[in-house]
């Protein structure tokens, strides 16, 4: 199967100079991490009036490589670039102050291009340059942030370290093979135009480590009297939306038989059949290597030429094993290599939500209370890894023993930084479940984390009353109809600001809802005197429909009336 290859040269020398204030560094990973993090190229300049510029070039060039790909494969390439970048200005801005009391101490420029998969990601900030090649033509993709003061003087306007706010310019585009982009800082396109850039680029497309020789000695032949650096980076293959290809790596392992009770799987002792339905078969296993009950999950045969449900299979245990949370289902590696297509979890003795709904049909709101925040605890771990859940409900929601509450499904899951991967495969297919599904998705949109608290808000309005939130079912027809039920017309116990929370989370308009997981419980716990006063707004502002059509039939009847008259 094809996948992103990237070939790349770079250089830097100090030139006319005594010392040499640029960095430079490029990285192309193989296997796994160039399909989940892609190749990353830095170049900054340190600022020449900075007492330690060069320290603060090769800090962020170092500091972006080694910590871009240790930041988790679910983040996107946005969200990793701008929270290192974030630390490190930080950095830079605080050593400055205390290594040299002066706002300039550690201050550079800095470019980065991150391509992974079939896109292209740029962060900048300061006068190094990117540029694109393609189709011949070469296009400057970067912005100086620099102000001229006179024709012959000017200063940097933006850079890394020069103040504790970070404004960094950033966008995203789609690559093609063949394209070959050049990241420069200004001791070359100061002295080299980009006519003769783009020659210099055209002539050496294929071999990098000759072009940035080529550019930086034409650099020093046009008297540049400054540091000389260079990136060359030329894609020469690009991931294929090949189904068959892709279809061939998802089956490299063959779908397990029907297994039954005493059966030995890769170590693993089948005890019983926990559930079984048309598309996985769960099963209590003993691990003979450490003698504790686990459970084995396996697809059904049934799918076995279907990519998209072996995608979705394999995603399930991918997004299982990045979460790390006592609320959310531990999924184990397994021992050795794996003869067929499953994963392990840990075993959780206890009840779903809905059977503890079914056994508790009027809890306090203080037992409902534990529950949403345990919920809200593992939801927010997803969170923090840029993860969606996508299908909450009580049957995906265990209770132990000792009473911990635990997320068990990621079959849903949305994970930002996969959704960057180019597949042939519709990775958006909203599997989420009638009733609890939020309504953006009924609508075709994208969710978001007010998504899950949507879906966590029907959950605690049905645990309250064991009714839900509106009179009918959701559809993309009906929603703009239908009005929430107030808990209080089901219980009348439930205080009118518990109720308001509900509302609010439940909100058909995502942007009405809560914007975090902890507004919603601290709403569940803490009197709000907004929606104390929901009961006593007037009509007009509660539901102005509903106004304006009493208004109305008041006007209709009182015309009949005069005409009668």
């Amino acid at each position: 199967m094809s996948e992103l290859t990237v070939i790349a040269g770079q250089h830097s020398e100090a030139g006319r100079k005594e010392s040499n204030d640029d960095s430079c560094g490029i990285r192309i990973p193989e296997g796994a991490l160039l399909t989940a993090k892609g190749v990353a190229a830095v170049i900054a300049d340190g600022m020449s009036g900075s007492e330690a510029g060069r320290e603060a070039a090769d800090s962020c060039v170092q500091g972006f490589l080694n910590d871009y790909f240790s930041t988790p494969d679910s983040w996107t390439v946005e969200t990793s670039g701008e929270k290192i970048l974030g630390a490190l200005n930080s950095w830079l801005y605080s050593q400055g102050h205390q290594q040299y009391g002066t706002p300039r101490g550690l201050v550079t420029t800095l470019s980065v291009l991150v391509i992974k998969s079939t896109t292209a990601y740029l962060f900048h900030v300061g006068d190094t340059r990117i540029y694109r090649l393609r189709d011949y033509e070469l296009e400057q993709l970067t912005r100086d942030h620099r102000t001229r003061v006179s024709a012959d003087k000017s200063y940097l306007s933006r850079a890394m370290g020069i103040d504790v706010h970070l404004d960094i310019d950033y966008r995203s585009f789609v690559v093609e093979k063949g394209d070959a982009y050049l990241l420069t800082t200004d001791g070359i396109h100061d002295f080299v135009d980009d006519t003769t850039l783009k020659r210099l680029v055209i002539e050496n497309l294929k071999t990098p480590e000759a072009g940035v020789g080529a550019i930086i000695r034409k650099a020093t032949l046009n008297h540049s009297n400054d540091n000389l650096s260079a990136q060359l980076l030329y894609i020469a293959d690009l991931p294929a939306g090949n189904e068959h290809e892709f279809f061939r790596k998802l089956t490299q392992l063959p779908f397990p038989p029907p297994l039954e009770p005493g059966m030995v799987l890769d170590g693993y002792r089948i005890l019983r059949e926990l559930h079984a339905s048309n598309r996985t078969q769960v099963y209590l296993a003993l691990d003979t290597e450490t003698d504790t009950r686990v459970v084995l999950k396996t697809p059904s045969v049934n799918f076995e030429d279907d990519p998209e449900f072996i995608d979705q299979f394999l995603h399930e245990e991918w997004a299982g094993k990045r979460l790390n949370n006592a609320h959310v289902l531990s999924v184990l590696e397994p021992h050795g290599r794996r003869q067929c297509l499953y994963y392990v979890t840990e075993y959780v003795e206890g009840k779903t939500l809905r059977q503890w709904m079914h056994d508790h049909p009027q809890p306090s709101i203080d037992e409902v209370r534990d529950i949403i925040e345990q919920i809200t605890r593992g939801l927010r771990a997803m969170h923090r890894q840029e993860m969606i859940h996508q299908d909450l409900k009580p049957e995906n929601i265990m209770i132990d023993t000792h009473g911990v509450v635990k997320i068990i499904d990621f079959g849903s899951t949305k994970i930002a930084g996969i959704s960057e991967i180019t597949t042939p495969l519709d990775r958006d297919n909203i599997l989420g479940t009638r009733n609890y599904t939020a309504p953006e998705y009924l609508r075709g949109h994208g969710g978001s984390n007010r998504s899950d608290i949507y879906s966590l808000g029907v959950i605690a309005y049905e645990m309250l009353c064991g009714k839900l939130p509106y009179p009918k079912e959701l559809t993309e027809r009906n929603m703009n109809k239908l009005r929430y039920v107030s808990i209080r017309h089901h219980n009348k116990a439930i205080p009118a600001w518990v109720d308001g929370a509900l509302m609010k989370a439940v909100a058909i308009n995502p942007e009405r809802r809560h914007s975090l997981l902890s507004e919603f419980v601290y709403d569940l716990s803490h009197p709000n005197e907004n929606y104390t006063r929901l009961d006593q707004q007037p009509l007009i502002e509660r539901n102005p429909v509903a106004f304006w059509r009493a208004l109305a039939l008041i006007f209709l009847g009182t015309t009949i009336a005069a005409l009668v008259l």
